[in-house]
């Protein structure tokens, strides 16, 4: 039996000088870890938290005409989208189901030539850098390849393994970028640029967003520098309570905000994945489903847009957040949602206590038949069934 591939980013031995506690994580060691995942939780909302998030991809896409050919496989609209700036999409298949959220950024000639992100010899006016989901870089490669019109027109490129992803979070993060990287590299909520010069040397492109709902920045740096930032950043930021921030506290993160996962939340149904806590086929979904309250614009045509417009219009079961109204153990992830007659109505995808609100038990799931400010009963085992009110997130 051959032994599974396991990846470490640059950042490695710098996570094991400043004591995380690594785990495998879809094939990366990460960590899992540094002091607490809840000390670290409360620090970034409180003051800023740093992390490794180089297991995420990181594509490049341009041609004559690349905003209108990336519309045509967004459920979010492009081409008025101007350099600069940033945005959320799902890509879905010809079925209508989700295959991969993203965030994107569109960018010019000039700025990826300011980035030095990669090798670059190309006149495309208009770029488009994208962040694929770790697993799914492959996958994702894979599928924008079979979408490129013939005659070359659209260039794809997957700069994933030459680049390092760090991710400055927390409402500090804004004094920490100027302490280390200057004034020029404090960029605006979903705006994005090139790194501007500084101190340390450190080039690439940064872009404010990230995966906690905090402000903050994700800067894709070379691989070769990645040691060089994350030191300069905890060290510089030290007198504003930064700390190193693993993959536990990023999770409890997102899920306060109510931000999906690929994989747990939503998963394409081409994938085979014999680990899911949830049946694979409950997890096939389309972006109305999603209930997500961003990235879909139904005023342009898009691949499977006919299943979301059916969705839309048949009342199907939809994502929605619920929160304990008493104590009991938390909502995990296959935990099924209850109507008051005991009935099935949903079942939780993501779940568990909520730092920020003192440990109450917060989920997020499909349920049908509900509205915001409903009682349902969360039955986290056989045994026990929780009360609990429907929430559209974020719950802090």
């Amino acid at each position: 039996m051959m032994t599974p591939l396991i990846f470490r980013t640059a950042l490695y031995e710098a996570h094991v000088r400043w004591g995380g506690n690594i785990v495998d994580f879809h094939g990366f060691e990460l960590p899992i870890w540094y002091s607490s995942m809840m000390e670290e939780h409360l620090n970034t909302r409180e003051n800023a938290g740093l992390f490794d998030v180089s297991h995420m991809g990181f594509f490049r896409f341009s041609g004559d005409g690349v905003r209108e050919w990336l519309q045509t496989l967004a459920t979010q609209r492009i081409e008025h989208l101007e350099a600069g700036r940033c945005a959320y999409t799902h890509f879905l298949d010809s079925d209508g189901f989700i295959i991969d959220d993203m965030i994107f950024a569109v960018t010019d000639n000039q700025t990826i030539i300011d980035t030095g992100c990669g090798e670059w010899d190309n006149s495309s006016e208009i770029v488009i850098l994208g962040v694929p989901n770790a697993s799914m870089v492959p996958i994702m490669a894979d599928w924008f390849d079979s979408h490129i019109p013939e005659g070359g027109s659209i260039i794809f490129e997957d700069l994933s393994e030459e680049t390092s992803i760090l991710a400055l979070q927390g409402p500090k993060s804004a004094s920490i970028l100027e302490e280390v990287l200057g004034s020029d590299n404090v960029v605006k909520h979903f705006r994005g640029q090139a790194i501007s010069s500084n101190e340390h040397g450190i080039t690439g492109w940064i872009q404010g967003t990230g995966y906690t709902g905090e402000r903050g920045v994700e800067i894709f740096i070379p691989n070769s520098q990645a040691e060089i930032l994350w030191e300069a950043l905890l060290l510089g930021g030290k007198k504003y309570g930064i700390c190193p921030v693993g993959l536990g506290a990023r999770d409890t993160l997102r899920m306060e905000k109510g931000f999906l996962l690929s994989g747990q939340d939503f998963r394409w149904p081409n994938i085979n994945d014999k680990y899911s806590e949830v049946d694979p086929a409950l997890l096939a979904r389309d972006s109305w489903e999603t209930n997500v309250p961003f990235g879909l614009h139904l005023e342009h045509d898009f691949m499977g847009k006919q299943r979301v417009l059916n969705s839309s219009e048949n009342g199907v079961e939809r994502w929605w957040g619920i929160k304990y109204l008493e104590k009991g153990p938390f909502p995990r992830t296959g935990s099924l949602v209850l109507n008051s007659n005991g009935e099935q109505i949903g079942v939780i995808t993501s779940g568990g206590p909520s730092p920020s609100l003192g440990k109450v038990g917060i989920g997020i799931g499909y349920i049908s038949s509900v509205t915001e400010g409903d009682e349902v009963f969360i039955a986290p085992n056989p045994r026990k069934q929780v009360a609990a009110v429907v929430v559209r997130p974020p719950f802090v």
